[in-house]
């Protein structure tokens, strides 16, 4: 899955902007006022240029940085993150620092410490769009149908997705980094906000609202599907009967698990495909009720 995949990337583009020279004025991104011919059409609006990246006071704040966003352990990280940001609270890469510790809580599929250090985060910087789709992400998975909060987990979600699709063009800073990664960083940001509305509409049963935004959350990273994105696009199509398309969107998922067959995601994918192909060649599912909502 891309969520995990692309951890190591969004890390290091963050960590990578603070070695740079801090004394060094910014200069403006590639193509943006900046002299230099960009190509843009004239009366063409200019892209949004992003916020500056974040500054350090000092050698000592800098390798401070370095050493707690080095850490793997994620106990050791947050204590670490805590421990920087009381000596520097008025430092600019605190939610850097505190960013690195979400992306620790991810890798070890602990949501709710995930969750926490995002809000870290969100409370220094309420724009930072990772951040922003991280919540999102645990709270929309966290929603079932019995759920109580249920309403407002997704209500709470959506804004936040919604949100981080504007402040990716707007709180990312873009001097300075290779322009192949920042495309990828947003793309992942973007892929990640539409598979949190796609999967709001899902749990809800909006079929159509659902389609469209898993649609959009694959097509923002097309070289990184997500299969449990491509697989509820699946279900979503199935439901609409729309079965020659669902049968396309179930055969990917199939081939995004085949190395791992007997996962969740896996038996899922092949148990749909199962019932589609069953129902398109005799006009019924060999079974009485309609596909999980996984």
């Amino acid at each position: 899955m891309k969520r995990t995949a692309m951890i190591g990337i969004v890390l290091g583009i963050c960590v990578w902007s603070w070695g740079q020279d801090k004394s060094t004025p910014q200069n403006a991104p590639a193509g943006q006022s900046s002299g230099q011919g960009s190509g843009q059409a004239s009366g063409q609006a200019a892209a949004p240029q992003g916020k500056r990246p974040a500054k350090v006071n000092s050698q000592e704040e800098y390798n401070a940085y370095k050493a707690a966003a080095a850490i793997t352990d994620p106990a050791a990280a947050e204590k670490a993150a805590d421990d920087f940001a009381a000596k520097y609270p008025q430092s600019e890469v605190r939610p850097m620092v505190y960013k690195s510790v979400m992306q620790r809580y991810q890798q070890a599929n602990n949501g709710e410490k995930m969750v926490e250090m995002a809000k870290k985060v969100l409370a220094i910087d309420p724009d930072d769009p990772e951040a922003l789709v991280s919540k999102a992400q645990v709270e929309v998975e966290k929603v079932k149908d019995d759920s109580l909060d249920k309403d407002v987990l997704l209500t709470e979600a959506k804004k936040d997705a919604e949100r981080a699709l504007v402040t990716v063009d707007t709180d990312v800073p873009v001097s300075g980094y290779p322009e192949e990664q920042l495309k990828m960083y947003k793309n992942f940001i973007r892929s990640q906000a539409y598979f949190v509305l796609g999967s709001a509409a899902f749990k809800t049963s909006n079929w159509p609202e659902a389609e469209t935004n898993l649609r959009k959350s694959i097509d923002a990273l097309p070289q990184q599907p997500d299969v449990i994105a491509v697989y509820r696009l699946a279900l979503s199509l199935d439901f609409q009967n729309k079965i020659p398309e669902a049968l396309k969107a179930v055969q990917q998922a199939v081939d995004l698990t085949k190395d791992n067959p007997d996962s969740p995601a896996g038996k899922a994918a092949r148990q749909e495909q199962d019932r589609l192909q069953k129902y398109a060649s005799t006009g019924t599912s060999g079974q009485t009720t309609a596909p999980p909502k996984n």
